[in-house]
């Protein structure tokens, strides 16, 4: 089979059922297992993404409105590698690659070779995971991936589950505010947390700052979308312009964390395992996750500069 992804989470998907040798191109994001970096991109950003978040958001919306793409596709070298299977998303319209973009694109791949990937939960990644493996003839080890996900997740809650579970605010954008959604809340509750202003089921949306005030979690995580940890940590600029930032309660007692959201938060795909164990790290001070706190997250003040 001859396999090109242009979802992060469908590469994890992917290589995670042994069936990596089977990719032959990627997108521009999919870097997890780091040796797919290796292979051909077949997309990039339609617009420079090396801009402020309000302007990666007006951005985004002009486009949305005018009809515009917000990727472009390879669609020559799509149909070079001649691909059996092609993987995109409908979940949402901005973080990837949909069917419609590869549509529009002029790809000739035909759509029975494309297969999206829904997400949106655990369950719906549970459900990716189901149907990828069906879609490469691995039914039986798609089933064992879900049970080894769900049995991880699950000994990850048993660990933290006798603390206390302190409140804590995810955001995954900053100007404007977006508080956490699809699948963020049950990894939060997997690590004992007390989630506000977001609950299980609910998409990522825009609220507005005064709610942060007025929650005034013991502690807020900035995980933007598509940002790693560098790029994630420049957003103390835009909250600390926000009224009432220095004196919310995370910020005063030092749990004010940065986080690489590109590669755990926001990515449905095999890292919401490690997402769980980096918020468990976080909320109740264990240390769960294999790597050093600080190539992931880390804590920050007002008035600090990285």
């Amino acid at each position: 089979m001859r396999i090109i992804s242009l979802l992060t989470g469908g590469t994890e998907i992917v290589c995670a059922l042994g069936a990596g040798d089977d990719l032959v191109a990627r997108s521009h994001e999919c870097d997890n297992p780091s040796w797919v970096k290796k292979l051909p991109s077949v997309t990039r950003p339609a617009f420079n993404v090396d801009v402020s978040s309000r302007e990666i958001d007006a951005e985004v919306n002009r486009r949305l409105k005018a009809q515009e793409p917000l990727y472009i596709i390879d669609r020559e070298k799509i149909d070079e590698l001649e691909p059996n299977l092609l993987i995109t998303q409908q979940h949402c319209e901005v973080c990837a690659v949909t069917p419609g973009d590869v549509a529009r694109s002029g790809c000739a791949v035909v759509a029975a070779k494309i297969l999206a990937l829904q997400a949106g939960s655990l369950a719906g990644i549970y459900q990716d995971v189901l149907n990828t493996a069906e879609a490469l003839g691995k039914p039986e080890a798609g089933r064992e991936l879900v049970a080894a996900i769900q049995s991880r997740l699950s000994d990850i809650h048993d660990t933290v589950k006798t603390q206390r579970p302190p409140t804590v605010i995810v955001l995954e954008w900053t100007d404007p505010v977006f508080a956490v959604g699809n699948w963020g809340p049950e990894l939060v509750q997997a690590a004992n947390g007390e989630l506000l202003l977001a609950h299980k089921g609910e998409h990522s949306r825009a609220i507005n700052w005064d709610l942060v005030r007025q929650a005034d979690p013991e502690f807020l995580i900035v995980a933007p979308c598509g940002f790693n940890l560098a790029r994630a940590q420049r957003e103390i600029a835009v909250l600390e312009k926000y009224p009432g930032f220095g004196q919310l309660k995370a910020v005063r007692q030092g749990n004010l964390v940065f986080a690489d959201g590109n590669l755990y938060f926001n990515r449905s795909g095999m890292t919401v395992v490690e997402t769980a164990e980096i918020l468990a790290d976080i909320l109740h001070g264990t240390q769960l996750h294999k790597n050093s706190a600080e190539n992931i997250w880390r804590r920050s003040r007002v008035g600090s500069r990285f």
